[in-house]
C-alpha cells in the first residue's frame, strides 16, 4: 500500500480524534462493548482524561501533516507513532490476556496493529 507521509498522518489524526470524541462524550456506549464497565463518575472522568492523550496524537498528527517527504522531521514523527501504537499493541494485548477486554477488545489490538504496520511502511518509505 503505498500512502504519502501526508495522507497517511491524516488518517492516523482523523482515527484518533474520533476515538478521542467518542470516548470523552459517549464513553458509556463504548467501553461496554469491550467489556468494561463504568460504574461511577470516577471511571467516566478516567475515560474522558484519556482524550487529553488521544486528543494529542492526533493534533500531532494533524499539525504535521505537511511535513516534507524524506525529511528528518518525517522520520521523527513517524517514529513516535510506530513506538505509540506499538504500546498500543501490547497493552490492549495485556488486557484481552488479563480477561479485561472481551466483546469487541479483540479490535484493540487489530487497530493498533494496522497503524504500526502502515506507520513502518510510511517510515520505511521515508527512508
Amino acid at each position: 500500500m503505498d500512502m504519502s507521509t501526508k495522507t497517511f498522518l491524516t488518517i492516523h489524526g482523523v482515527i484518533y480524534a474520533l476515538f478521542g470524541l467518542g470516548l470523552f462524550f459517549i464513553p458509556n456506549l463504548l467501553w461496554p462493548n469491550y467489556g468494561l464497565e463504568l460504574n461511577d463518575k470516577y471511571s467516566v472522568f478516567l475515560s474522558q482524561h484519556t482524550t487529553i492523550f488521544l486528543g494529542g496524537i492526533a493534533i500531532t498528527s494533524l499539525l504535521f501533516r505537511d511535513v516534507k517527504e524524506k525529511s528528518i522531521y518525517a522520520k521523527k514523527i513517524l517514529t513516535a507513532f510506530l513506538c505509540t501504537n506499538i504500546l498500543g499493541v501490547i497493552i490492549t494485548l495485556f488486557a484481552i490476556y488479563k480477561g479485561i477486554f472481551y466483546g469487541l477488545g479483540w479490535s484493540d489490538p487489530a487497530f493498533f496493529t494496522i497503524l504500526t504496520i502502515l506507520c513502518f511502511i510510511n517510515l520505511k518509505r521515508n527512508q
